[in-house]
């Protein structure tokens, strides 16, 4: 995929398609659907917030963001083509989502993550997120997610 030229940005819904495929590819066990897709989408810009990463050839990443003015913020999905992974495009794109966190003034953001999947545990204690509880069976039966969050602990 040639990268060369990257362009950040918002998700459209003519984008849901080329978005629903990778999250296929990438979320195997429990991807979204395009139904969940267009959800997310009608929350805009009131309490969502989502972004694409794209390159002449497609969308190859994207981010989004659940987020009440004042509120807490929940980090709803982060996606990076595999083989665009490395090249500093989710770092981008999570920067992006922090500063629509912060935009929107809230004190305290959550993410869920897979147990097992620690590359992406050691990507958000970069942007200061710490573990502070498990959920069981999250991802379903036998694959529990951590919940880590970024903020104030009050």
């Amino acid at each position: 995929m040639n990268t060369n030229v990257i362009n950040m940005r918002p998700l459209h819904w003519s984008d849901i398609g080329a978005a629903s495929a990778l999250e296929v590819r990438l979320f195997p066990r429990d991807p979204w659907s395009v139904e969940q897709f267009w959800s997310e989408l009608a929350g805009v810009p009131s309490t969502r917030w989502y972004e694409v990463a794209e390159s002449p050839t497609g969308i190859f990443g994207y981010v989004g963001l659940y987020a009440v003015p004042g509120g807490d913020a929940d980090v709803q999905t982060l996606a990076v083509d595999p083989e665009q992974q490395g090249n500093g495009i989710g770092r981008q794109l999570f920067a992006d989502l922090l500063a629509e966190v912060e935009r929107r003034g809230c004190p305290r953001v959550f993410l869920e993550v897979a147990a097992e999947n620690e590359r992406a545990q050691r990507f958000y204690k970069q942007f200061d997120f710490e573990r502070i509880s498990v959920r069981r069976d999250y991802y379903g039966p036998g694959f529990d997610a951590h919940v880590m969050r970024r903020g104030d602990d009050s």
